[in-house]
């Protein structure tokens, strides 16, 4: 099966300086393969090259060198601008259209005409979750409303691929959480999402696989649970009811026994500790269990260490 997304050695440098300016590489050799289907995830710090990335596969930027093909076709090809949607990561309209005239404005760009222009401008902007306000001015709505209403464009086309720069951008909780609702339907209906985000919370709940930068290079790349640095380090289980006899037998298997409010204390197992053995063990004792979770290094700790380690060293001199 031909690959959604392709890239091999991509590179791009920018002239940086006056009178002799000097190359600035913003993508290194970047080579990196995305299946249909997936919700891949282009993480990294604010200066990483993840914008820069996605400007070269919409082909706002050419690259250096390298190469890059979407749906088997090189990028920039008509044929495949047809079936992408995009959105960027500080998008601004014009400020006296509305939501819905902006949407039909994209829609009729698509060659979209009659009655299916109003019909795509309302189930996008739905699903984008903006009511009564898509009859405002633009000028009028919100950072959040405007990345709403971003949203929706790059989805008037029903796209197979879509391509979102920090879509979460100025989103409040409930607006984060129906984007990442969205981006599942978009995976369920077959659709390949590729996001650049800095916000790893999103990338843990959404993407099959993910890719880490650091200073224009790709450090790490995989499935999240085949990542090293994601194995097993414990297991946190917090009980109730516990007892003093309970107590002690918990002080001998834990590494710590934390109490917490209302007679609850959180216990920390190794990760060679087999909790629900603990647990049957102990239930003739009275013991609640309240939760159990296992221990790993979250993908912001994966984040700030490759990060940290891709980090050129500051060495002295005279």
């Amino acid at each position: 099966m031909t690959a959604a997304i392709e890239t091999e050695n991509l590179t791009k440098d920018f002239p940086v300086g006056f009178w002799r300016p000097r190359p600035y590489r913003a993508l290194d050799n970047l080579t990196l393969q995305v299946e249909a289907g997936e919700v891949f995830g282009l993480l990294g710090p604010n200066g990483a090259g993840k914008s820069t990335t996605l400007k070269l596969l919409m082909q706002l930027l050419y690259p250096t060198r390298g190469t890059a093909r979407i749906l088997g076709r090189p990028v920039g090809d008509v044929s495949v601008r047809q079936r992408l949607g995009f959105l960027a990561e500080n998008p601004y309209y014009y400020d006296y259209l509305t939501a819905e005239e902006l949407l039909s404005y994209f829609a009729k760009l698509f060659g979209y005409r009659g009655d299916d222009v109003p019909t795509r401008v309302t189930r996008v902007l739905d699903e984008a979750g903006l009511g009564a306000e898509r009859r405002m001015r633009l000028r009028q709505f919100s950072k959040g409303m405007l990345q709403r209403v971003a949203l929706a464009q790059a989805l008037i086309n029903d796209p197979e691929v879509v391509f979102l720069d920090e879509p979460m951008s100025g989103l409040d909780p409930l607006g984060r959480k129906q984007v990442r609702d969205l981006i599942l339907r978009l995976r369920a209906r077959g659709c390949t999402v590729f996001f650049c985000s800095h916000i790893l919370s999103d990338a843990e709940a959404l993407c099959s696989r993910v890719a880490i930068m650091a200073q224009g290079k790709m450090v790490a790349s995989g499935k999240l649970v085949e990542i090293l640095a994601f194995e097993l380090k414990g297991w946190e289980l917090v009980v109730a009811n516990v007892t003093g006899e309970a107590r002690a037998e918990l002080d001998k298997r834990a590494r710590q026994v934390t109490p917490l409010a209302d007679g609850r204390f959180m216990v920390d197992l190794p990760p060679t500790a087999d909790p629900a053995r603990l647990m049957h063990e102990l239930s003739g004792r009275g013991i609640e269990l309240v939760s159990l979770n296992p221990v790993r290094d979250t993908l912001e700790d994966y984040f700030v260490q490759t990060v940290a380690a891709a980090a050129p060293r500051q060495t002295g001199g005279v």
